[in-house]
Formats: C-alpha cells, structure tokens, sequence
C-alpha cells in the first residue's frame, strides 16, 4: 500500500504550459502517473505530451474525477490556483512553487483545512510511492526515480526535496523499500506536518518504520515528539537531523526559509533531545539509518 496516491490517483497540473511543469508532465507519465490534464489560462486546447490544456480547472472537473493538483504556478498566482483547485472539490494539492507570501500560505491551509482538503508544499518537491505514482519533481526523471525508490515498508518525510531522494537511494541500496515518500516542503508555514503525515503512514499496514530527514528551526520535531507520545506509535522512526552547527549562530538560516532558529526550542540539541526522549532513533549520519531501522524493528520483532 501507500499514502496519499496510488497507480490509479488521477492527477492535473495547474500552469502545465511553464518550463518546469512540461518538465514534470513528462517525468510523471512515464513514470506511471495518471495525468489526466493541465491549466494554463488562455491556452485550452493545446497539449503538453498528450496532456489537455484547459482554461480552468472546473473545465476538467465538470467531466472526469480529480483526485489531485500539482500547481507550479507564479507565486503570485499561487493561491488563486490552490483556492481554485480545494473549491472545485480536488483533495490533494502539491504546491511546488517557493516564495509565497506566509500570509498567503496561511490562507490556503486554513481553506483547506476547511474543506476538508489536503496541501503537501509549498516550496516542496512533493510526493512518491514507489512502482505507483508521484506528484512533482521527486526523484528526476523516471528512470532515476525507479532506481533511487524501491517498493518497501519504509515511510520517508524530509523537508528537502533533494534529500528526500538522498534517505530513499540509501534505504534502497541497503535493501529497504519505501512505501511513501513526502517532500514536505522547507517553507516556516506549510500544509502537512511531519505530525499530520503521522496517521497515514500508522494506519498503512504495509508501513512497518519511518525515516526523516529535519533542519533547524520550527516547532514541527517537537509536534511529532509529543504526537509520538500520545498515540502510542507503533512505528519505529530514526531521524538524521542537519545543520547542527547553527546552534552556534542563532538567528542564521541553514537551506530553507523554515531553517530559522528563534530561540533554545529551534536549536538541534533541543530537537534532537525532545525526540530521543520520545523513543525516536536519531542517526549520526544518513548513511546510519538503515541500520537504525533495522535495530529498531529488531526491537519491536518486526
């Protein structure tokens, strides 16, 4: 199984006509994805590798199911294309695009939440479950993709997108597959939290452990410490944590701009103690957390 998507997810591309976007089209179909169209105002009746370019989304929506939007759009766009996508009923939006305004992010979480919708970004490579699907520029081109994500019981959560592909290819190569792989996204305000990813991954069966990669800076290694606790996971995680010598130079920011540290509970040392308190592995190395999740599961005689 997988979270998320899956081989019969159908999925559209909102700005499917930009450089990056034909880009993806391309990687995804042949990566097995059902993209089923795209939106580029202005431009219906064209096509992106076979894909059908509408002029808005409820031109697709009014004749076939969506199930998710990958939307690389402007940022200055970006929250018309996600409210358009969440109103007319998609579930699932990757948000590829960087630099929107936080108070612009906020707002498209807030619909979604209200819509009972899903946002994985933005400022993210999004998602992959391997020999299924993916949504986004996760993992290159298809034949990349096959041979840094094998099919397996390992759940992936990382706030770089380029790193996401780094835990996989080492699990891969150390004979773990991956279940799900989500490039959350780096930004300070984002739509799933490790802690939201959470319930998916412990209510997939075929999920047997959980790596992630973290940064620096925000609340969300705590949220997951206390998640942890209180739900009782029964999901071994090991998380390699970067950036440890920014707890020498508060207020500096490390790769992303979620990376800020503000204060004593931003810093790695706190982040690293608060999840090791909460039972979780946390790796020296990434090259250790293969053999992490292998001591770990042991553990659990898994």
């Amino acid at each position: 199984m997988s979270i998320l998507i899956h081989k019969d997810t159908t999925v559209i591309i909102q700005g499917i006509t930009g450089r990056e976007a034909v880009n993806m089209t391309r990687e995804g179909l042949n990566y097995g994805t059902k993209i089923v169209g795209g939106v580029t105002p202005g431009r219906a009746g064209r096509d992106v590798y076979g894909v059908p370019v509408y002029d808005c989304v409820r031109d697709i929506t009014s004749k076939t199911r969506v199930d998710g939007s990958i939307v690389t759009v402007p940022a200055a766009f970006t929250r018309d294309a996600v409210f358009e996508a969440i109103e007319n009923g998609i579930k699932l939006v990757v948000v590829v695009t960087e630099r929107i305004p936080r108070g612009e992010v906020a707002q498209m979480v807030e619909l979604a939440q209200l819509r009972g919708a899903r946002i994985i970004g933005p400022n993210c490579l999004g998602i992959l479950s391997p020999d299924e699907a993916k949504m986004g520029g996760l993992g290159g081109p298809a034949a990349d993709a096959r041979k840094a994500f094998t099919k397996g019981p390992i759940g992936v959560m990382s706030r770089s997108g380029g790193m996401t592909t780094e835990i996989c290819n080492t699990l891969t190569a150390a004979g773990l597959g991956q279940s799900t792989a989500v490039s959350i996204g780096g930004d300070a305000i984002i739509g799933s939290t490790y802690a939201e990813l959470m319930p998916l991954f412990e209510a997939d069966p075929e999920t047997k452990a959980i790596a992630i990669y973290s940064e620096p800076g925000g609340r969300m290694e705590a949220e997951l410490a206390d998640w942890v606790r209180e739900h009782r996971s029964r999901l071994p995680i090991v998380a390699f944590m970067a950036g440890r010598f920014m707890d020498e130079m508060p207020g500096m920011r490390f790769g992303h701009a979620g990376t800020i540290v503000e204060g004593k509970a931003d810093t790695t040392a706190d982040k690293i103690e608060r999840m090791r308190a909460a039972g979780i592995a946390v790796a020296e190395r990434i090259e250790e957390i293969p053999a992490l999740i292998r001591q770990e599961l042991g553990k659990r005689g898994a």
